[in-house]
């Protein structure tokens, strides 16, 4: 899966919040200006190539605001307790604050 990307994910320690898939906030694993995976301990009513809209909370260090991305659900892996979700981007509406996020993430990550 990885070497079928475009672009490099970046590890990233945010949170992130889809209203009515689940409660609560969920792990956001890895991001791009592609795609995400978010990891989740709960049940999720998300399913595959369905558009979500995402609140994306970058981790406090960043110094980054939320924003909202609209992406597409690709799969869904349950491994153990957990539930990781693999998404398109498809729109970003502040697409400032979620490039000043991978930038971040992207010089984090060569330091």
């Amino acid at each position: 899966m990885q070497s079928e990307r475009k672009s490099i994910r970046y590890a990233a320690h945010g949170e992130a919040r889809i209203e009515g898939a689940f409660e609560g906030e969920a792990l956001l694993k890895n991001i791009s200006i592609t795609g995400c995976c978010i990891e989740c301990t709960m049940y999720v009513d998300i399913k595959p190539n369905v558009e979500y809209t995402i609140e994306i909370i970058p981790e406090t260090i960043a110094n980054i605001g939320r924003f909202e991305l609209t992406a597409e659900c690709r799969w869904i892996r349950v491994e153990g307790y957990s539930r990781n979700i693999g998404f398109i981007i498809t729109t970003s509406p502040k697409g400032k604050l979620f490039q000043r996020y991978v930038d971040y993430l992207s010089w984090r990550s060569a330091s």
